[in-house]
Order: C-alpha cells, then structure tokens, then sequence
C-alpha cells in the first residue's frame, strides 16, 4: 500500500500505544468482554464470518461452496451480510472460493471481526464505548457499496446500520424548510424509499444504483443520482440528521441546531464526525416520468467516435434543459444510455430532445441495438423499469468531474484522453449527467459542505475496469494503480476541479483537494470538535493522515510524529 504515511514501528509489547488490537494481540477482549457486550446490546453481537468459508476446511460444503462461487461478483450476499463488502481490492483474496487448494486459507482479513446488528442509539453508544475502552477500530456499515475502503477494517467492531429501515412521511415545517419530507432510517436503500413514496404520492432523491444506502457514504460523499437536475444533489436535499457523537450524546443536527456538524454530515465525507441514525429529506410531488435507454455497438471504429464526441457536445444542451439527467457510458466496444429520466414530461418531449443529435448522427454507419423511449406514470414505475441491468461488483472505480468549460473550449483533448483510457483496456467511462448549480438546485453557497466544483461540472465520469471472477488480487491491485495514472491525466485536464468521492481511489495523492476542495480546513474543525480521539478513521476521510495510517498487514496503526 504504496503511498500512504509512514507508521511507527511497532513490537508486541509497544502494540498497545501504537495500534489498534486485532485477534492475536495480547490486548483483544477476551471472551467475558465480548459476551457483556453482546448481553448489552440484547444479543445482536454478530462474529464476522467469510462469505465463501464453505469452500475451505473444516467449514467446506461442495454445493454451499458452488453457490458463492456463482454469486461472487453479486451485490445482494455481501448487502445482507454484517462485515462482507464489494471492494475486490480491500477483500484482498484473503478468503477468495477459486482459491481454495490445500495452499491456500480463509480468514477475515480486512473484515470486521465483529458487528453489532444496530436497533437503536444505545447499541451504537455501547459499540462505541466498547471500541475506545478495548482500543479496537470502529467501523460504520450500511449496504457495503463502498469501494475506499471505507466500510470495514481488520479487527474491528463494526456499527451495522442496515437494518435501520424505518421510513415515514410528514408535512416539515421549519424556518428553513416548508414542505413534504420523509425520514428514514440509516439502512435504507434507494430502491426502498422511492417504493414507499409512491404510496405517498412523492418521489424522493436516491441514487443512480436502487441498493445504494442513502444515509451512509451516499449523502456524506453529496449524493448524485437520476433526479439531481430536478432537485440537486442528496446533500442538497437534506434538513436534518439524527446521530450519536464519539463520547456517546445522542443529537439532531439542522441548519439551526448543531449546524456545524449538519454542514459536514452534508457532503463532507462519511463515517467521520458521527454516526448517522436517521436522516430527514425534502419530498416532492410525484407525476408522469419519461424515459430513454440506448445501445450502440461499435461496429466502425472511426465513425464510433464520431458518434461519441457528437454526443458529449450535445450533453451540454441537455444540461440546460430543466428535469433532465443524462446517464450515458461507452467502453471499446459500446455506447449506452443507461438511462435519461425526465420527469414531468413525455415520451414524446423527450424524443424531440434528442432529436437534433440523431439528425446530426443519422448517416453514420452505426446501428443501435436497443432504442427504448417510454412513459410511466410515476417516478418509482420509471426507476424501477430502467434499472434493472446487472450489477458486478469484480471491478475498479475512479474518476472526475468535468467542468461546462472544458467539453466547451478543450473536448478535442477530453475525447484523446478518454479514448485512451478505454482503447485496449477493460474501462468503461459512464457520463453521469446532472445539472448542480446553484441556481437550479436553490441551495445557497455554504448550506453544506459539498465539493464547489459539482457546481460547475458537466458530468461525472466514472471509470470502471473490470476483471474475471476468478482473478486474483494483484489484478485489482494494478487496475488501482492504473486509475490513479487515468485520474492524473484527468486531473491535468480540469485544475482546481475534483471528484464524486464515492466513485474514487482511497489511495489518490491528491485526495484533499480533489474530494473536499477549499471546504477541507473547516471539516477538519468540525472532525476535531466531535471526535478529537479520532475514534472514527476513513480512508481519505477528513483527518485520515493526522493520527492513523493503514499498516502493510492492515491494521490501524499510530503515524510517525502523531
């Protein structure tokens, strides 16, 4: 892990002082502390197990076995699951089911030894006590889609908010805030909120993936998602948070009420200041949804990218145009439309959108395979329809965002460097449109904490590389360290600019400026108001590189000089 601040060195003795325990270690809680504990938190202790255990002795079961493997790169296992995640890199084949020879082990690894299954506010105070009296690293996980690392740690207690799945609706009236709202709980997923809202006759901000966890990394890291032209980011959308600080307080956070801690919660990071319990969004009267999905083969390379620089200049009129958000992707060998949302209009409105850019294609030795433009009556029936693509969870994600001014004056050298990126490689570069700015969202500059630079960008890009289900970790470990080299040349292209945080590397050098930009020194107040111990530790987390870094065998340890 290349990169990273230089830790203390440390023998078993000086362990103590220097970093936190893991099994093994003279210091880890015996058996009577866990046990308290579990009698603590009413039984919902739960020992951290590897997914594919079953493939390995003296666990090992053939047809358990053949189903993870089947399931491997599958969202919904490791979702369900206390400790597991989806990140291939940070999973670091420690308990990987096409490796299971006489050679090979299965252990935890960078996963959680232990979870709390979350009910309440007592259990995360208890899990947090129990975490700074043992020395233990804490983790907080809802959903596991997070690919920084962010959501586990090796020996640690983690915070399971999963199954905080409350949701309710009310009419919200505060001096900052009029309106329909819905709180829900810190486990909810897009998929589940846009269901109930429904009912209510709403429709809410989630995410573009529907078993995104709003409260966790989403709405810390901003929030983008498919209604974000129609009402900002998830960030912009939040009115309060309910949560419980490192030395155990139980508060609500608003615009009024601890607004410190508010600002940061909006956009600042994830897992880093406190933990989230619930959290209050804007609702929004629900109606008609139109929408598009596309797909071109790249059948002729030459006019392929005529095809591809055609619509990235286009993507500059959809931005003007108001509701409309633009997820598009290409890799070598296709162009998709995800998908394009356009609420509160016609199938019929939205073709003749597109239709100056078909025109300006039509003759192009190009055919799509998939031209799909429809209307649903509601947002949830339009979400539901168009996300039903697959979901891998065997790749590398990094990327940028792209300023108005660069596809407007540059594109020549945004298009070479794209091009670059996926010709001869497994990339894929999604085009995820949504038009941020102030002025169309309503928010006011300072309202929280979000990147200034999603303001100005046209898109997000987010590059993927994928890999085999059988690969092994030093696949992912170079497809990161090619990400960083992509990121860099995307970085030169859009100075003073930066990246959706969720959708990044946990080891990019440029991380400050690129995740938090000119809001970083006031975080880092925040970070050291709330959690001065820094109990709660991230990867590229405001605060990361002050006190603890990710040793080489992956336990936290104290940096040099701290």
């Amino acid at each position: 892990m290349s990169g990273l601040p230089t830790i203390a060195a440390a023998s078993e003795p000086d362990i103590p002082s220097l970093c936190r325990f893991v099994p093994g270690d003279a210091g880890w809680p015996v058996s009577d502390d866990w046990n308290t504990l579990n009698s603590t938190v009413s039984g919902r202790l739960i020992q951290g197990v590897p997914l594919a255990q079953s493939c390995f002795e003296p666990n090992f079961d053939n047809a358990t076995c053949e189903a993870i493997r089947t399931q491997w790169s599958e969202l919904q296992p490791r979702i369900d699951d206390p400790v597991n995640i989806m990140s291939t890199y940070f999973l670091n084949d420690s308990c990987n089911p096409f490796f299971n020879d006489n050679d090979n082990t299965c252990t935890l690894g960078n996963l959680a030894s232990y979870a709390i299954n979350v009910s309440d506010a007592s259990d995360i105070t208890a899990g947090l006590k129990f975490a700074q009296e043992h020395n233990l690293r804490l983790t907080i996980k809802n959903t596991g889609h997070d690919f920084l690392g962010r959501s586990t740690g090796k020996g640690a207690l983690a915070l399971w908010t999963h199954y905080l799945d409350d949701i309710s609706f009310s009419n919200y009236d505060s001096p900052y805030y009029i309106g329909p709202a819905v709180r829900m709980g810190a486990g909810v997923q897009s998929s589940q909120v846009s269901r109930a809202a429904r009912e209510h006759g709403l429709r809410v901000v989630g995410g573009f993936c529907p078993t995104v966890g709003l409260a966790g990394g989403w709405l810390g890291g901003a929030g983008h998602g498919p209604l974000g032209s129609a009402y900002g980011l998830g960030a912009d959308n939040v009115l309060e948070f309910e949560v419980v600080t490192v030395d155990g307080r139980h508060l609500t956070a608003t615009p009024t009420t601890n607004e410190d801690l508010f600002w940061a919660l909006s956009g600042g990071g994830p897992g880093n200041y406190a933990v989230v319990l619930s959290t209050t969004l804007k609702a929004y009267p629900d109606g008609p949804v139109a929408g598009s999905q596309w797909i071109l083969p790249n059948t002729n390379d030459d006019a392929f990218w005529t095809f591809i620089e055609a619509w990235i200049k286009h993507l500059l009129v959809y931005d003007k145009i108001p509701r409309l958000s633009v997820n598009s992707g290409f890799n070598e060998q296709m162009m998709i439309l995800n998908y394009a949302s356009y609420p509160d209009a016609s199938a019929e409105e939205l073709e003749a959108v597109f239709a100056p850019f078909l025109d300006e294609i039509k003759d192009l030795p190009l055919s799509f395979s998939v031209r799909d433009t429809r209307d649903h009556p509601t947002w949830e029936d339009h979400f539901q329809y168009f996300t039903q693509f697959p979901y891998d969870t065997h790749n590398t994600n990094g990327g940028c965002l792209i300023p108005r001014a660069l596809v407007q004056n540059h594109l020549p050298d945004l298009l070479a460097t794209l091009r670059g990126i996926v010709t001869n490689t497994t990339a894929g570069v999604g085009l995820i449109g949504g038009n941020y700015a102030y002025s169309r969202t309503g928010t006011k500059p300072g309202l929280n904490a979000v990147l200034p630079a999603w303001r100005d960008s046209l898109v997000s890009i987010d590059i993927l590389v994928g890999m085999n289900i059988d690969a092994e970790w030093t696949v992912a470990r170079d497809h990161l360290a090619q990400m960083n080299e992509w990121q860099g040349k995307l970085r030169a292209l859009t100075p003073g600019g930066g990246t959706y945080m969720n959708e990044a590397t946990y080891d990019n050098p440029n991380w400050k400026q690129d995740y938090f930009g000119e809001n970083y020194a006031r975080l880092l107040e925040v970070k050291h108001k709330y959690d001065p111990g820094h109990v709660l530790w991230a990867s590229a987390a405001v605060g990361s590189d002050e006190v603890w870094a990710l040793a080489e065998d992956g336990r936290l340890c104290t940096i040099v000089g701290a």
